[in-house]
């Protein structure tokens, strides 16, 4: 198996919609951490798991210098983020973000068949 990593920085505002009160509820924004962890059992005809460049512009090229809020479907937590970068890249297993200095959000798919 053959795995890169990927990481880089968006600047991105969001708010958050909770079911309970907290500061953000208002729209705030951060300089948000992003790692993109890939895979394949082999190499494409380039000899890469997939180009470092294809995944920076498959999500910073959508959501850098974004109100994420109007480019997201659903409520952009740190979590759901998380899991839509693993959705956008197919060989991406694991995505790391991280929204500020020790609030990170860590979504990786489950092996087949998953256990729970």
């Amino acid at each position: 198996m053959y795995y890169i990593e990927k990481t880089f920085e968006i600047s991105a505002s969001h708010q958050l919609k909770l079911n309970y009160e907290s500061k953000c509820t208002r729209l705030h924004g951060h300089n948000w951490v992003v790692t993109v962890y890939c895979k394949a059992e082999e190499l494409n005809e380039n000899g890469m798991v997939i180009d470092f460049t294809e995944v920076k512009n498959l999500i910073k090229a959508r959501l850098d210098h974004q109100c994420l809020n109007e480019v997201l479907p659903f409520n952009p937590t740190a979590e759901n983020i998380a899991r839509w970068i693993t959705e956008q890249i197919p060989s991406c297993y694991k995505a790391r973000v991280q929204e500020s200095e020790g609030n990170v959000a860590i979504y990786e798919e489950c092996p087949t068949p998953c256990h729970q």
